[in-house]
């Protein structure tokens, strides 16, 4: 099917905390530093009380569609496997911007310190 922001229902059921921690916890490095800090954004912002329900669904339909092993470009494809991935957290970014906070920015870059290193 279509692969767009438009069907994150699709992928609605596919996120869980667990199973987002999962999968980036073992692909960190493959999936590369930008597509980690969209998706950490993401999961961080979807934890504020305040999200809103609609923009806290738009999050989880991006972070299940990182979860799912079935992509436009499979992942473990090199260097273009989580293109893809990146263009639909990039979206989802984009909608939910205003929720995506310093503090957020922060717990993003700490983590990212454990699997990259110092920036």
């Amino acid at each position: 099917g279509d692969k767009t922001m438009n069907d994150t229902h699709a992928y609605l059921q596919s996120y869980s905390p667990t199973r987002f921690w999962a999968k980036v916890g073992g692909v960190a490095k493959q999936a590369g530093y930008e597509v980690m800090e969209k998706g950490l954004w993401l999961y961080y912002a979807a934890a504020k009380p305040e999200v809103p329900v609609k923009a806290r669904a738009t999050i989880y339909g991006a972070l299940g569609y990182l979860i799912l092993p079935t992509d436009i470009l499979p992942d473990i494809v090199p260097v273009g496997g989580y293109g893809d991935d990146l263009t639909v957290l990039l979206g989802a970014v984009a909608v939910v911007s205003m929720h995506i906070d310093a503090t957020v920015k922060a717990m993003a870059s700490a983590k990212l310190r454990d699997w990259f290193g110092p920036a």
